[in-house]
C-alpha cells in the first residue's frame, strides 16, 4: 500500500516524528516510537473519525492515541485533522495537527500552508 510506503521513508518518517516533539513523547524509547507509528498509520489509513486509536507500552506505562478529527482536501491533496496525545512518566500532551499526503507522503503543515 502506498500510505504504508510512505510512512516508511526517512524524509516521512522526519515529518510523522514532528508530531512528538515538545511533547511527553520526547521521552519514549524505540519500542514506544514503533508502537506510536504504528497506532499513526492505522489511524491515517483506515481511522474512523472521532474513534481514538490507542497504544500503550507495557513494559513502561509510556502510552498515547490519535484521533482523527476530519478527513479534507486542500491544494489537490488528501489531508487529515489528527488529535494526537501521549502520555510518559507523568508528563501529558494532548494536541491537534494537519497531516497532508503531497507526492506520496505524509507532511505535516501549519494551518497557513493549507
Amino acid at each position: 500500500m502506498a500510505l504504508a510506503g510512505a510512512l516508511c521513508s526517512p524524509a516521512s518518517s522526519a515529518q510523522f516524528f514532528g508530531l512528538l516533539q515538545n511533547s511527553p513523547a520526547e521521552l519514549f524509547d524505540d519500542a514506544d516510537l514503533l508502537l506510536f507509528r504504528d497506532a499513526a498509520r492505522k489511524a491515517l489509513a483506515e481511522g474512523v473519525d472521532n474513534q481514538p486509536l490507542a497504544w500503550e507500552n507495557p513494559k513502561n506505562g509510556h502510552r498515547g492515541d490519535m484521533t482523527v478529527l476530519k478527513r479534507f482536501r486542500s491544494k489537490g491533496n488528501d489531508c487529515t485533522r489528527v488529535r494526537v496525545r501521549n502520555e510518559a512518566q507523568g508528563r501529558k500532551s494532548d494536541m491537534q495537527h494537519n497531516l497532508c499526503s503531497i507526492k506520496g507522503e505524509w507532511k505535516l503543515l501549519g494551518d497557513s500552508q493549507l
